[in-house]
């Protein structure tokens, strides 16, 4: 038989028999490791471990704790619970099941049958018996037609539609047990490998997410290798739901959303507001000791600007519809970059100029429908803490790694230890969503790889996840409960400079265009906010806490004292709230505790006697009695160094 090379991660090479499957290879390496591997990585693509590889390729094999692989196990189990549903329920129709960040969903066609708890049972239970007769998935690759034809006698509209879009391309099956789906794949080897496993909810989704389409039943799963890992994400989304930023941002006097201005149009409260602004002056202040120069533009722009960079093409489905003035036609700003690119074009520019860092905590539009909506992480309106960066190609890695610096110092700054980042490449397959010449973006990918590799990343390629502009490095932050948001980014772009003809002198005295690297640490402040909210259940660090601390006079006659106090921590620049109300002390400590406030003061005959005060910490308790000069000095280091914890 022929021999392939099979290269590894980390760079060494093997002779294989060509076929050979990414099980037998790992079989090779050791039986354990067979058993432990859910996927392969071909050349940067994820196969089935039982699909032959015919050619020399670089492999990676995934066990659990990789997300491809936990991406496979995901999309087994939609296949796995969809035979359960053909099973129990025969006749239902299906649309597509993909995996989801964790866990996994089937929508579904059962015509006037709604499911209910208890069928979500039944189809559990089944899904069990159907997983211990340990069914391969097998892969079959199948004409056009012949597809069309089992699908027709299968008498399922979606597959069908889906296979309309279709044409000229490579068509596949997966097979399992009594269940076949037009799907891509990849699976896991068997059923067996699904042990642990709930079906969570139900919800409505329109076929396709045209709300013109008809509405389908959407079930949601998680399964598990193991009983033990089920538990504890149980726990984890019990969790998440008492951390919700939604029910938090009402308890804690944050924001608002009401249906008299807006869905998705956030209200920010004073305390919220302090929040933010706490935020955007650490920004702002780490940014002028790097040279960024502040500039504000406006909350609409002529709609011209937005087709002379593409967003309006590219775009148009979620920004809102164009408004007319006097014959011409605007948008609400979708992006803060063209008016940037304005800015730069106002006067000419010298080699010597640059870089030039603008920066903007620019509010933007976008459309999104009502059911994606979701408090401060899914909005219409929304703050980015955008850069743009115009800069000479020599200049381009520096700024970057400058960058990616920067982001890193805010996500430590904020307790955020353990994040990936992913390397968002345009994909070769689907050109026509990404604009520019081909050596553009093979030159930005390439620099954005070589930053990143100085900066020493924990970093993966998205293939198809940059934007049409250009690729982009995505920061991928893990929260308390170990759930992944994306956050920070930094793109490169060779494209709007073309678009908008920016130049500038070189020192060659020719014209040159500058590379433009697109920056955001915070991404949206809204969706940042609400991430920080629900990592932290609402008990911000002391720096970022909207009230640093209450002040609780016992009685009316400390209540001179207890301003004074107000006062002298005020003037320190400590946020402070007196809390004069006719209660009993012990209720205005519960009730600040709810609040969770770090610090409560309380002061009684003796404090007001003494000059001192009796501290209370947010879940510690009483720390006893204090000067309060050396308290003033303890928060205001503790304030000024942005500690996460006291």
């Amino acid at each position: 038989m022929p021999q392939i090379a099979i290269t590894f991660p980390d760079g060494k090479t093997r002779s294989y028999e060509r076929g050979v499957t990414g099980q037998q290879i790992a079989q090779s390496i050791s039986s354990g490791l067979a058993k432990e591997v859910l996927a392969v990585s071909v050349n940067g693509e994820v196969w089935d471990l039982f699909r032959p590889i015919e050619s020399d390729a670089s492999i990676r094999l995934h066990k659990w704790a990789d997300d491809e692989a936990k991406r496979t196990y995901w999309h087994s189990s939609a296949h796995l619970m969809a035979e359960a549903i053909e099973s129990v329920f025969p006749g239902t129709k299906f649309g597509i099941g993909p995996p989801i960040e964790n866990g996994f969903y089937y929508d579904i066609d059962m015509g006037d049958h709604s499911i209910t708890s208890d069928d979500l049972s039944r189809l559990e239970k089944k899904m069990e018996e159907l997983s211990k007769r340990d069914a391969p998935y097998r892969r079959e690759v199948i004409g056009w037609n012949d597809a069309v034809e089992y699908f027709q006698k299968k008498n399922d509209p979606y597959k069908l539609e889906l296979l309309d879009g279709l044409k000229g391309e490579q068509i596949t099956l997966y097979h399992q047990g009594e269940f076949t789906d037009l799907c891509f794949g990849p699976h896991i080897p068997s059923t067996a490998k699904i042990k642990a496993i709930k079906l969570l909810s139900v919800a409505g989704a329109y076929w396709r997410g045209n709300e013109k389409n008809k509405m389908l039943q959407r079930i949601y799963g998680i399964t598990f290798p193991t009983q033990k890992e089920l538990d504890e994400h149980l726990f984890r989304l019990e969790e998440a739901k008492r951390r919700d930023h939604r029910k938090l941002g009402a308890e804690l006097e944050l924001f608002l959303i009401t249906p008299k201005v807006g869905g998705g149009l956030p209200i920010w409260l004073p305390k919220g507001t302090i929040v933010r602004e706490t935020l955007e002056n650490f920004l702002r202040s780490e940014q002028r000791k790097r040279g960024y120069l502040p500039v504000v533009t406006p909350h609409i722009g002529n709609l011209n600007l937005y087709k002379t960079s593409g967003h309006y093409p590219y775009y148009k489905e979620s920004q809102f519809a164009p408004i007319v003035v006097e014959d011409e036609e605007y948008l609400l700003k979708p992006m803060n970059c063209p008016h940037h690119h304005q800015i730069y074009m106002s006067k000419p520019r010298s080699y010597r100029d640059l870089p030039l860092r603008l920066a903007e905590f620019g509010t933007v539009y976008r459309y999104e429908q009502s059911g994606e909506l979701n408090g401060l992480t899914r909005v219409r309106s929304f703050t980015v803490d955008d850069s743009h960066m115009y800069v000479r190609q020599d200049q381009l890695k520096d700024e970057l790694c400058d960058v990616i610096d920067l982001i890193q110092l805010v996500f430590s700054t904020l307790g955020f230890k353990d994040f990936k980042t992913r390397l968002s490449f345009r994909d070769p397959k689907n050109m026509e969503k990404f604009g520019g010449e081909d050596a553009m973006w093979e030159q930005s990918e390439k620099d954005i790889k070589e930053a990143a590799d100085l900066m020493k990343l924990n970093y993966y390629i998205g293939i198809g996840e940059a934007a049409f502009y250009g690729p982009k490095i995505d920061f991928m932050v893990q929260d308390a409960l170990n759930r992944t948001w994306q956050l920070g980014t930094v793109q490169v772009d060779y494209v709007m400079p073309e678009r908008f003809k920016l130049e500038y002198t070189g020192s060659d005295g020719l014209k040159h265009r500058p590379v433009i690297i697109h920056r955001a640490p915070f991404g949206s402040l809204e969706r940042f906010i609400g991430v920080l909210i629900e990592h932290f259940a609402g008990e911000f660090p002391l720096w970022l806490s909207p009230v640093h601390c209450a002040v609780l006079p016992i009685t009316d006659s400390q209540h001179e004292y207890a301003k004074s106090v107000c006062a002298r921590l005020t003037q320190a620049g400590i946020r402070v709230e007196l809390d004069d109300r006719n209660e009993k002390v012990g209720y205005k400590i519960r009730d600040w505790e709810t609040k969770k406030v770090p610090f409560m003061l309380v002061l009684g005959e003796k404090e007001r006697a003494g000059q001192t005060v009796a501290v209370r910490q947010h879940k510690k308790g009483d720390l006893g009695a204090m000067n309060l000069d050396a308290f003033r000095d303890k928060i205001s280091k503790a304030i000024m160094d942005k500690s996460i914890t006291i």
